[in-house]
C-alpha cells in the first residue's frame, strides 16, 4: 500500500483500484498513524481494493489533562459518562468526520463498501456520527468506545443507520473508559433494533490479537 500523508490525514491506497474504503478515527492524545501498524494483521486479500483513510483530530486543551493541549475529537471534562459534555466539539467533529466519508463517496466508492471506525474518543465519535447519517454505510466499528450525547440519541438517530451492522469491542480490565461503558451502548443499540456484533477481551485499554482478528473477519464480510 502507498501512503499520502497531509496535513488532515494520512491515506493508504490499495496496490489495485479502490473499491472499498475504512475511516479509522484515532484516540485521545494520538493522531493518523497510531493504527496503521493494524493494517497488514487484519488478513485482507491484497487484491480486496480496500483504502485506508486515518485523520487527524484537531489540537485543542483538554480539560481532564489540566489543559493540555492535544489532538482530540472534542473536550474531556471527567470521566463521568452522565456528566457535562462538549456538545459543541462534538457535533462540530462529527460535521468534520462526514466530510472524510462524504470524499470517499464522492470518489465513487458505494456507500456499502464504507466503513467508519474509531478507538476510544474516535469510537465514541463513530457511534455519534454513523447513527446519526442520512444514509446507511457498510459497517460502524467501535473500539473501547461510549455512546455519547446519549440524552439526544433517540430523538437524532435516523432511520438510514438502522441498517448499519456494528461491531462494538472492549477489554474487560479497561482502567480508562470501562467496559460497562461499551457494553451499555451494545445492549441499548441492540434493545432497539442494530445489528450489533458484541465483545469483550482480556485486555486494558488497548487492542489485542484476538480483537484485530475479530475486526479483519467483520471488515471482509462488509467489504469483500
Amino acid at each position: 500500500m502507498n501512503a499520502e500523508r497531509t496535513d488532515s490525514e494520512i491515506i493508504l491506497e490499495p496496490d489495485v483500484p479502490a473499491r472499498a474504503a475504512v475511516v479509522w478515527l484515532h484516540g485521545l492524545g494520538a493522531d493518523g498513524n497510531d493504527f496503521i501498524p493494524i493494517v497488514p494483521e487484519l488478513d485482507l486479500p491484497r487484491d480486496a481494493g480496500v483504502r485506508f483513510v486515518f485523520p487527524h483530530a484537531p489540537v485543542r486543551p483538554v480539560t481532564l489533562n489540566a489543559g493540555m493541549p492535544m489532538r482530540a475529537w472534542y473536550d474531556l471534562y471527567d470521566l463521568d459518562k452522565d456528566g457535562p459534555e462538549d456538545e459543541t466539539g462534538i457535533r462540530t467533529s462529527a460535521a468534520r468526520i462526514r466530510g472524510y466519508l462524504e470524499a470517499q463517496l464522492a470518489a465513487g466508492i458505494a456507500a456499502e463498501r464504507l466503513v467508519l471506525a474509531g478507538f476510544s474518543q474516535g469510537g465514541a465519535m463513530t457511534l455519534h456520527t454513523g447513527l446519526r447519517l442520512p444514509q446507511a454505510i457498510g459497517g460502524l466499528i467501535a473500539l473501547s468506545a461510549y455512546l455519547p450525547l446519549h440524552q439526544s440519541f433517540d430523538a437524532e438517530a435516523s432511520d438510514a443507520a438502522r441498517k448499519i451492522p456494528l461491531l462494538i469491542a472492549h477489554g474487560r480490565h479497561d482502567p480508562i473508559v470501562p467496559c460497562t461503558w461499551g457494553e451499555a451502548a451494545a445492549e441499548g443499540l441492540g434493545e432497539r433494533g442494530y445489528d450489533v456484533r458484541w465483545h469483550r477481551y482480556a485486555m486494558a485499554h488497548e487492542v489485542c490479537e484476538e480483537e484485530i482478528a475479530d475486526i479483519g473477519k467483520f471488515l471482509r464480510q462488509r467489504l469483500l
